[in-house]
């Protein structure tokens, strides 16, 4: 099903929203990751994680926007930072051609897992006991955090030719996706010994996959993927791998951008090659929203997981957080 969405001529409708502003980077943000921990007998508290080119990842509170901590050590840009499902690491990877495991409590270095070219993302299994990365070498590689010393394993994209890989995410313990900049989005089964079965599907989209989120549904548990490539926003239902919508947008996703499901599933955030965040609607592509208040392209977006809010990292070196409902 292919939707578009026609471009606004003006901003939002609802009123300007005036968003809190999160400044600390000093070059354009790469990634966000909104991640809900519950600390001891406390009420469960929220943190936002972000990638920059200044090689800085930062650590906020993800309600007020304060500055927590900043993991420092990488000599080159940091494309992404995730926290682990538990809240007590961090990996990070970056442009000097590594992965950095840290203490997210301390901030202190743990492991370093060297590659040979630029590492565009990196992911936490749901067990916290595996890490993927992916980059410009086309290569897909497993890490076991009980055994960093552990040689990875590794899992090449095309034979052929090199395929970069621009997100990974795990579905499960067993399963990493891996989208690419061929427009597949790879299914590999980590943990299959026949190099035959490793790869066990694929997703196509029209062009190189710019950002790729899974979101599990707060009102039926529906796992979606949403995926921001070319000029299109694009979801598949998880279950059976089936395309539910597609909508070209107003603007395009081929230097940065992305795209976030609210956790309803009733609407979505996109923002890339303009200053304009824009909210639309999940089942028919509508424009709902426009909001404009950074200063230079969108480069990554999230909402928080309670859908109240969220977050917007731009080429302008900061962070906006946005009310859902304003």
């Amino acid at each position: 099903m292919a939707t578009v969405a026609a471009a606004p001529t003006m901003p939002s409708q609802t009123g300007r929203q005036i968003p809190i502003v999160c400044p600390g980077h000093t070059r354009p943000l790469a990634e966000l990751q909104f991640l809900t921990v519950q600390e001891s007998s406390e009420a469960p508290r929220t943190f936002l994680a972000s990638a920059c080119h200044d090689k800085m990842p930062m650590l906020r509170d993800a309600t007020s926007g304060d500055w927590i901590g900043t993991w420092s050590g990488h000599k080159g840009a940091v494309w992404s930072c995730r926290l682990d499902p538990k809240g007590f690491l961090s990996a990070t990877a970056s442009g000097d051609f590594s992965v950095q495991v840290w203490d997210a409590i301390t901030g202190s270095a743990l492991h370093s897992f060297p590659h040979k070219h630029v590492v565009k993302s990196v992911d936490w299994s749901p067990n916290s006991r595996r890490l993927a990365t992916g980059g410009n070498e086309g290569v897909l590689r497993v890490f076991d955090i009980l055994e960093p010393e552990k040689k990875p394993l590794e899992f090449v994209m095309n034979k052929d030719e090199v395929v970069s890989i621009s997100k990974c995410n795990w579905i499960d313990n067993h399963t990493v996706l891996a989208a690419c900049s061929d427009g597949l989005i790879r299914f590999w089964n980590v943990d299959e010994s026949d190099p035959t079965r490793q790869l066990s599907k694929t997703l196509k989209v029209d062009s190189g996959v710019r950002d790729m989120e899974l979101q599990t549904l707060s009102d039926n548990s529906k796992t979606i993927l949403t995926v921001a490539a070319g000029d299109k926003v694009t979801f598949f239902d998880m279950e059976s791998s089936s395309m539910i919508h597609s909508y070209k947008m107003p603007i395009h996703f081929r230097e940065e951008g992305g795209a976030s499901l609210h956790p309803s599933g009733n609407k979505f955030i996109a923002g890339g090659s303009d200053l304009w965040v824009r909210v639309f609607d999940f089942h028919t592509g509508q424009e709902l929203e426009c909001h404009k208040g950074h200063h230079g392209p969108i480069r990554c977006l999230r909402y928080h997981p309670d859908g109240m809010s969220y977050a917007t990292g731009s080429e302008d070196g900061t962070i906006r957080l946005w009310k859902t409902d304003p």
